[in-house]
């Protein structure tokens, strides 16, 4: 894919699109979007936007009107004949490395998974504790004691009989999510009797690491779906997992059922919530609320009949999930459930809708009892009708996109809408930062909105900045000073499109709102080099106390002698390099410290052709104390914080 606007755009519906891919929906035909929506007596409503009032979604009356519903939309199939496994109560098997016990942590300061929402935790492949490092390796999860370095050693390893896609560390509490992709029965076996469950199935792990050495596996829960995504807050861990809805053959619906421990708790067809307006697809989402510190404590949950959950936004009072809907009179649409979390209770309270598709959590946000999102509509509903081709509607298509920030009440109706920003573009990152909204659009430049929400009934544009390439991920530096990871770009000359180059850092002062600019930038490779967070901010190092921004790169470099005219946008570099970038950075400046890598042998270089991989890849890096940890499946490496010197390293079995 040459046009950077096209490869971002397929890229962006790769991911929103994943989770239907992964619980086996092959083809997808759009139905159209119910005309009759509710009303609300809120009085300050917009009425000319779309509109959901809280009594949206209802409850089943029975497993009768459940199955009618489902029968009726046609959108769910069958699975029979299928083969049966057996699944031990002990889901997870601990294997141990070491004996001693170790004294009680040392005080000292260290970095934390960054996460959007202060307070409310991310699920992640690497935590630590101040002392010891928890890391995700296949299908295994590895203690270390970390800190001090010169003891660094493996004291536990815990393998899954699943695919681990995060951790959780907290109080001597570890949470391991992973998942089983599969579609048959698998039987719970427990000491009278056994049951006969239907998967795929997430599995929620808790295991007391009180002693490093001979950690203890207190709760096993396992969720029928495939897991979504997940929070912690204080003691509890909200966890939501979708389940496709089918029936085995006789048309009675398969329901999720959660299992705790031993205990199965089914689900029952009154306690769904659904929409009477008609979709292409439908899932249970489970949302079950977890505590991992009081292990008898009952689970708590709430299950809905969605579409296609698209992605979650999480406060501290708050799960907010994003369903993308087609509307004949709107096109894409974005619908919003809001679901109340209290200490461990989860209630369901509105719903709402507005135009346009939201590319990831960074779109929403919470605030002073507002809800506040950005979203990008696509200009296809004006083209429905046209006699053209499909490459002249899809150019035309992009030239109508626009830009769109929300803000919505309690309810979820609309109070204050900014629509049409940057046409011809999408929304590439969104960060909400208290009363302002900044928005970067890409087609050809990189603008950057600074947009004010401190009325919340009339947000507005501020000010801009146009300059080349485009920003990922924004993160905050201060109040006045944003950060902006992405790539750099280079106009082309045969079509109204830019060719994607290196990674790009960029500080941004954003003090005088009319007037942002870019204070200082660093571009690191050619065209090819990549960062994982470009897709995923948890691979993000940052700590403004200490002016430190540290991150994974996968250097690509063109070999100019190559290129005797002259080297063209379009040319690609070859891989040289990959590890840890790490930067010194200040309110107006970026200055690169020095760089680590685990992988020793060039041939990983070489032998790589499209996509490079290493089992010695830099994916994480955190500190301890005065000490630099950076992380790859196979190695953690140690370095001094400050001068960088390398104070020894650690295998991963």
């Amino acid at each position: 894919m040459s046009e950077i606007g096209d490869y971002k755009v397929s890229l962006r519906r790769f991911l929103l699109t994943a989770l239907i891919a992964l619980i086996l929906v092959s083809s997808l035909a759009l139905t159209l979007y119910m005309s009759g929506l509710l009303s609300t007596n809120d009085h300050d409503v917009d009425h000319n936007v779309p509109f959901i009032g809280n009594a949206f979604l209802q409850k089943f009356s029975s497993r009768e009107e459940l199955k009618n519903f489902l029968l009726k939309s046609g959108l769910y199939g069958g699975y029979t004949g299928l083969p049966r496994i057996f699944l031990e109560k002990s889901f997870a098997v601990a294997q141990f490395v070491g004996a001693a016990a170790e004294p009680a942590s040392m005080d000292v300061g260290y970095s934390k998974t960054n996460i959007q929402v202060e307070g409310v935790d991310e699920a992640d492949m690497v935590k630590t504790d101040g002392r010891y490092i928890y890391l995700v390796s296949g299908k295994s999860v590895f203690i270390i004691k970390a800190y001090p370095p010169e003891g660094a050693k493996l004291s536990s390893q815990i393998q899954v009989n699943a695919t681990v896609c995060g951790i959780f560390v907290n109080a001597n509490r570890l949470v391991i999510f992973a998942y089983s992709d599969i579609y048959y029965p698998m039987i719970f076996l427990n000491d009278s009797e056994s049951k006969e469950l239907m998967g795929p199935w997430t599995h929620l792990m808790v295991y007391d690491v009180e002693e490093h050495e001979t950690p203890v596996l207190i709760r096993n829960v396992t969720l029928n779906g495939i897991y979504f995504n997940s929070r912690m807050i204080g003691k509890h861990v909200y966890v939501l997992a979708t389940l496709p809805a089918y029936h085995l053959g006789n048309g009675e619906p398969v329901l999720p059922k959660i299992v705790d421990n031993e205990r199965i708790v089914n689900i029952e067809p009154t306690s769904i919530y659904y929409s009477n307006v008609s979709d292409f697809y439908y899932a249970f989402t489970v949302v079950a609320a977890i505590n991992i510190q009081d292990v008898e404590e009952p689970i708590t949950k709430e299950t809905f009949l969605f579409g296609s959950a698209s992605c979650i936004y999480v406060s501290l009072n708050n799960i907010y999930v994003t369903v993308s809907k087609y509307s004949e009179e709107y096109g894409e649409t974005s619908e919003i459930h809001r679901i109340r979390i209290d200490g461990g209770k989860v209630s369901y309270e509105a719903s709402g809708i507005v135009p346009g598709f939201v590319l990831n959590q960074f779109s929403m946000d919470e605030h002073n009892g507002y809800f506040r999102i950005a979203t990008t509509t696509s200009g296809a509903t004006i083209l429905r009708g046209l006699s053209a081709t499909s490459t002249s509607i899809a150019r035309e298509e992009e030239n109508l996109r626009r830009n769109n920030v929300y803000v919505l009440n309690r309810s979820l109706a609309v109070v204050g809408r900014l629509e049409g920003l940057a046409p011809g573009e999408q929304i590439y990152a969104a960060r909400f930062m208290g009363d302002r909204c900044y928005l970067v659009t890409f087609k050809k430049v990189d603008p950057l909105f600074v947009i004010s929400l401190k009325d919340p009934t009339k947000p507005e544009v501020l000010g801009q900045l146009k300059i080349p390439g485009y920003s990922d991920y924004l993160h905050p530096f201060d109040e006045d000073h944003l950060i902006g990871i992405g790539k750099w770009t280079v106009e082309a000359e045969e079509g109204d499109f830019a060719w994607y180059q290196g990674v790009k850092i960029s500080i941004f002062d954003v003090s005088d709102f009319e007037h942002p600019k870019e204070v200082d930038g660093y571009v690191i490779g050619d065209r090819g080099t990549d960062s994982p967070v470009l897709w995923d901010h948890k691979a993000l190092l940052f700590d403004k106390d200490l002016n430190l921004l540290a991150m994974p790169v996968l250097v690509a470099e063109i070999d100019e002698s190559k290129y005797p005219d002259g080297v063209p946008p379009n040319a690609y570099g070859d891989y040289v390099w990959q590890g840890l970038y790490v930067f010194e950075i200040t309110e107006n400046n970026l200055r690169l410290r020095g760089r680590i890598t685990h992988i020793e042998d060039r041939s990983d270089f070489l032998k790589s052709g499209y996509r490079f991989y290493s089992d010695y890849a830099i994916e994480r890096a955190l500190y301890i104390g005065d000490v630099l940890y950076t992380i790859s499946d196979r190695m953690i490496k140690m370095n001094n914080l400050t001068t960088l010197e390398e104070i020894g390293s650690l295998k991963i079995p």
